[in-house]
């Protein structure tokens, strides 16, 4: 349950973390244009920077509003403006001049931890409490006189309130906490470019929980102070170092996830070469061009779950290699084409053309490491499946035979899907992810994996007994719309 809760937490963060392109966008562009003078010199490349500073400045308290959107039953506005306030009331409680004032102490020896109160945590914590206040009191009746604060208006309100009470335990508390968090970050950073590979290892180890947005919190964002992507997009902090947690990103995504897609569609079995071809070339080019790898990695991830292990190994080697030669560049979203063009004009940026080298070299690499793996432990890669699978879906309407209109596709994919879940009769609850259809269910075993899978989706993740996920891809938000039309009758 606990894991399912975390999962549903990870999938509500990527709705603030799809913002992050907009600001690197804004500020790479308004780099691009005034490189030395930083705006000084240009009126609209200032304007371009200063907005884009104002996006990544403000990262907890997206988080704070996609956290509250994303965990709430209806995803209603109210909740998302319980968020806001319940960031709002622990900031302020617990700014280093409220501690102070509280305490009767100088300023300057109030505690370090709360000068950082404003950061990514916070705002992810105050955004589960006014979820949780959303659910419980959004229906609530009040007698007549207090009528109007009833339901949704009430949900504000006592997000407000549990606030206070969760600014008096954290007054205590997250000292400590920010210590735990300080003495991980330092004990990485200590390890210098070793850190970053460790650090790049799990990142995508623990990409099948969606656990990996907390980790990614420390190291990226303004957590314990070491805020990657805040500083390298600032231009500030140290050439070389600055951004060594997101270098080592761009030759994998941009290279090595592609070139083990080309691997898996040559090992593929001639009958399904056509059907994996259309899989690994989408999902192969979005990794290139995005960044975004889900579509990709969730399509061997269950299937040749040694693969993964392997990536997430490769992902640390090159995180670890880029780090120890300071190789350095960044991403607003993902470490993709666009993000890689953007950050080339970042003055922080250190030597980040030899990025391109790494890549091709780990191209080969994967290239050649996967096609080995693939055939020589005959590992069930798309277009590998058994000859009982294969025919069992003969007949089956491929991915590439959907009608021609977008909306009609999605429709059809959301009808065999919802068919294949068992429909209505079994189906309990549907939410989406960017990337990933989440579904609950009543009797796993009504689930019907091969007419799900039919339709061409990269992958299928079962997560006990009710919960399933259908891995889509980044149009999967027109998928679930469809499916939850079918839900409810429409």
């Amino acid at each position: 349950m606990m894991k399912k809760y975390f999962q549903r937490l990870g999938g509500s963060l990527m709705l603030p973390v799809a913002v992050l392109p907009a600001a690197a966008i804004l500020m790479g562009i308004g780099y691009w244009i005034d490189h030395d003078g930083w705006g000084s010199g240009n009126v609209f490349a200032a304007f371009l920077i200063t907005a884009g500073d104002a996006i990544l400045k403000n990262i907890p308290i997206l988080f704070a509003v996609g956290a509250a959107i994303g965990l709430s039953r209806e995803k209603d506005g109210a909740a998302a403006l319980s968020g806001l306030v319940a960031f709002l009331v622990v900031t302020n409680m617990l700014s280093t001049n409220s501690v102070a004032f509280l305490t009767q102490a100088d300023p300057e020896n109030v505690d370090m931890a709360f000068a950082q109160i404003n950061n990514a945590f916070i705002g992810i914590l105050s955004g589960i409490i006014a979820s949780v206040m959303y659910n419980r009191f959004s229906q609530v009746k009040l007698p007549d006189f207090l009528a109007f604060f009833s339901g949704k208006r009430l949900v504000p309100i006592m997000s407000a309130a549990a606030m206070l009470v969760a600014s008096a335990v954290l007054f205590f508390v997250w000292p400590i906490v920010y210590g735990w968090l300080v003495s991980f970050g330092q004990t990485i950073l200590n390890l210098g470019a070793a850190g970053a590979g460790i650090y790049g290892f799990f990142n995508r180890l623990l990409i099948p929980t969606g656990l990996h947005h907390a980790l990614n919190a420390v190291f990226w964002f303004d957590t314990v102070g070491i805020n990657d992507i805040g500083k390298f997009w600032a231009s500030e902090g140290t050439k070389g170092i600055t951004g060594r947690y997101q270098a080592g990103f761009f030759p994998i995504m941009m290279f090595g996830l592609p070139a083990a897609a080309l691997a898996m569609y040559h090992t593929a079995k001639t009958k399904r070469r056509k059907q994996a071809a259309s899989l690994m070339l989408a999902a192969g080019f979005a990794s290139f061009f995005t960044g975004v790898t889900e579509p990709l990695e969730f399509s061997f991830m269950f299937l040749a779950p040694v693969l993964y292990v392997v990536h997430a190994a490769l992902t640390g080697l090159s995180l670890f290699i880029a780090a120890s030669f300071q190789w350095t560049a960044g991403f607003g979203f993902s470490a993709g084409l666009i993000d890689y063009i953007l950050s080339l004009r970042i003055p922080i940026a250190n030597m980040p053309v030899m990025l391109l080298l790494q890549g091709l070299v780990f191209a080969v690499i994967y290239y050649f490491l996967f096609r080995f793996l693939i055939v020589k432990f005959d590992l069930k890669t798309p277009g590998r499946e058994d000859e009982e699978a294969l025919e069992a879906e003969e007949g089956a309407p491929a991915a590439g035979s959907a009608p021609a209109s977008k909306d009609d596709k999605f429709k059809a994919m959301a009808a065999t899907i919802y068919e294949g879940l068992g429909g209505g009769d079994n189906v309990i609850s549907v939410d989406n992810c960017a990337t990933r259809l989440r579904v609950e269910v009543t009797d796993m075993d009504k689930v019907d994996q091969k007419k799900i899978k039919s339709t061409g989706v990269p992958g299928i993740n079962v997560i006990g007994k009710h919960n399933i996920q259908v891995i889509v891809g980044t149009s999967v938000q027109f998928v679930a719309d469809e499916v939850k039309k079918l839900q409810q009758g429409k």
